[in-house]
């Protein structure tokens, strides 16, 4: 039997919510507090951290895999309304975000106030726009080819791990965009969708998978794609700007897992992190390079076109052996963001909750005070004056009255 104090204080609570604010409309913050209090922390938590460990058992689906039916969708939509201009580029970004966050919005809708279900379908959301297990897998079988002298077999996986010709790198070469493309990837494929999925849930999950699948679909500097693509690449940056830095800070403290110094870490990824061409990839790339003690960036080719990027890092030139140390820091840092984002989504929300429950709870002299000081002035002078004995009332009315009536009364 629950205790009879928490059952009055929780009717009082749910009846407060209901009670109507100033002039008969349920205030906003109230109805904010009761729909944030219906997610329990736990729930968003624990179905972030459960899609991880569903990412780590199962991998991607090798059919049907939602980011790739989005893509799809993404790219008729391209065909249909492409042009070469920023603000039809905008229109599209616009669109597609809505097309695949709407999916997450109703998810969330549906499963509000039922915890069981919005853990589950968190979980399942986080699964599908993670891809850690992915990621080491490609960089361990490349790897294990160079490890194995085969560098033909190196080169022709490269190109399911980053977009520079493979022809003509030799062994360094390819180790280096191998580690260079994990470390990235660690950011804006793993820490960066729990960073928003902690903070907005399952639309925070999608609309950020959605807008880091379409710059990798049209954020290039192309001829072609340099107006269009435009705010696809710079909605990017903007949501992967505090994940990035996010991930080399976890870099650091996770760089004793490969030999590494934490201050060390932290120092080269503040040091090297804005070198970088992208404002974002630069930081999660020197921390990886600050761990692993090597040096990343150099000459890279994209269809056929050379790019000189700055030097990341103090150490010597990778080599295949480091592709494992790399995808084991990789692993670490996945572990410490599930923990830090799981433990971020339970703190918001409880602290929502506590706010509510704060407003909630206000005594109801409190309530009232705000609505008479809610009130217009002439309402609350003459609900002051309705409110004051007769005698007041009448010496009130007395000073109020022109200086020559009081005179001669």
């Amino acid at each position: 039997m629950k205790p009879q104090h928490v059952s009055t204080r929780r009717a009082n609570e749910e009846s407060s919510a209901r009670a109507p604010g100033p002039g008969g409309r349920r205030s906003a913050s109230g109805r904010s507090a009761a729909s944030r209090s219906a997610v329990p922390g736990w729930a968003v938590a624990g179905g972030l951290a459960g899609g991880v460990v569903a990412d780590a058992l199962l991998g991607d689906p090798q059919r049907g895999h939602p980011v790739a039916l989005f893509g799809r969708a993404a790219q008729a939509i391209e065909d249909r309304i492409y042009a070469d201009s920023v603000v039809r580029g905008a229109g599209y970004a616009a669109a597609c975000v809505l097309v695949g966050a709407g999916s997450a919005l109703a998810a969330s809708r549906l499963t509000r106030g039922r915890p069981a279900l919005t853990a589950a379908a968190t979980a399942a959301t986080t699964w599908a726009v993670t891809g850690a297990r992915s990621l080491s897998a490609v960089a361990g079988q490349i790897g294990g080819a160079l490890a194995g002298g085969d560098l033909a077999a190196a080169r022709a996986g490269l190109p399911s791990l980053c977009g520079r010709d493979p022809e003509g790198l030799d062994d360094k070469q390819i180790a280096r965009a191998v580690i260079e493309s994990v470390a990235e990837n660690t950011g804006d494929a793993l820490v960066s969708p729990l960073a928003w999925g902690a903070l907005a849930g399952m639309p925070g999950l999608t609309g950020y998978r959605a807008v880091n699948t379409l710059d990798a679909m049209v954020g290039h500097r192309s001829p072609r794609l340099a107006r269009f693509g435009w705010a696809s690449a710079r909605l990017d940056d903007v949501l992967n700007w505090a994940p990035a830095r996010l991930t080399a800070l976890l870099t650091a403290a996770c760089a004793p897992v490969v030999g590494g110094q934490p201050a060390r870490t932290w120092r080269l990824a503040r040091q090297y992190g804005s070198r970088h061409p992208s404002p974002n990839a630069g930081w999660c790339e020197a921390a990886f390079a600050g761990a692993l003690g090597i040096r990343l960036g150099g000459v890279n080719v994209y269809g056929g076109v050379t790019e000189q990027r700055p030097e990341l890092g103090e150490g010597r030139a990778p080599e295949a052996g480091d592709i494992g140390r790399a995808i084991r820091l990789a692993r670490a840092v996945t572990a410490a963001a599930t923990i830090v984002t799981a433990g971020a989504a339970a703190g918001l929300t409880a602290a929502d909750r506590r706010l509510g429950a704060a407003r909630l709870a206000a005594p109801a002299d409190r309530r009232l005070g705000a609505a008479r000081l809610a009130a217009p002035a002439g309402r609350r002078l003459g609900a002051a004056r309705l409110a004051a004995p007769a005698g007041q009332r009448l010496g009130a009315a007395r000073l109020a009255a022109p200086a020559g009536p009081r005179g001669r009364s």
